[in-house]
């Protein structure tokens, strides 16, 4: 594993097409904005795992709670309640 420290503003450039920023630092919290072409999938790694454990299962995932706008998975797009689709 590669560690590297960086302030605010500072960038991280992947394979010439992903940029990591450290966007702000506040307490034991940072923000990080990534840009990355379309066809790379980044996400936090726990909706990482679970998009995976729904996929290895062949389940219908129910996300209540789910603090993300949408989830792909299986090719159906599931909107946490509350949430309007942007269709």
């Amino acid at each position: 594993m590669l560690v590297l420290s960086r302030k605010p503003g500072e960038e991280i450039i992947i394979d010439d097409h992903i940029r990591v920023t450290i966007v702000s630092i506040k307490g034991d919290r940072i923000r990080v904005g990534i840009t990355a072409p379309e066809a790379v999938s980044v996400d936090r790694a726990e909706v990482h795992e679970r998009r995976h454990s729904f996929v290895d299962m062949n389940v219908s995932p129910k996300l209540v709670g789910a603090s993300d706008t949408s989830v792909r998975l299986n090719q159906t797009t599931i909107i946490p309640q509350g949430e309007a689709a942007s269709n």
